[in-house]
């Protein structure tokens, strides 16, 4: 494995907040690696928190619950956002992006932390194969979730 394909997973790994696996031989993934994960989440200037929120902003804006999930639950477990924090985001770009994607994101929040509460109930956390095998499926271009 090439220096930007590590630095690259390694980062991708941080943002998503578990072990994603290096899949060999996809062009889509390969640049989503190598390019996304590997020089732009890697860029200096903006601090992992400001990047989480503006990621957590776009994927709003756009209507994608799956990815926002994903985020949310990322931001939680590597401490960068609090509940409280998305709970205040959700309602402040309810402002500028209309109820229903604002109402998305609360939901999101909410879903995320029920699932958190539920696990650490448990005394486990989330389960890490079925997150790698959502993220797989999105960065295919697939639906994750209904």
């Amino acid at each position: 494995m090439d220096e930007l394909r590590s630095k690259g997973l390694q980062k991708m790994n941080e943002v998503y907040g578990w072990e994603m696996p290096n899949i060999e031989g996809d062009p889509y993934f390969d640049l989503t690696v190598d390019h996304l994960f590997g020089s732009i989440w890697n860029r200096p200037g903006l601090s992992m928190r400001d990047k989480r929120i503006m990621t957590l902003t776009a994927v709003t804006a756009v209507g994608n619950r799956d990815l926002a999930e994903i985020q949310i639950n990322a931001a939680l477990l590597n401490g960068e956002l609090t509940e409280t924090e998305l709970k205040e985001m959700a309602l402040f770009v309810t402002h500028y992006l209309g109820f229903p994607l604002g109402s998305a994101l609360n939901g999101a929040v909410d879903a995320v932390v029920a699932r958190r509460r539920k696990a650490a109930a448990k005394g486990a956390a989330e389960d890490k194969k079925a997150n790698v095998n959502d993220a797989v499926q999105m960065h295919a271009g697939k639906k994750v979730h209904d």
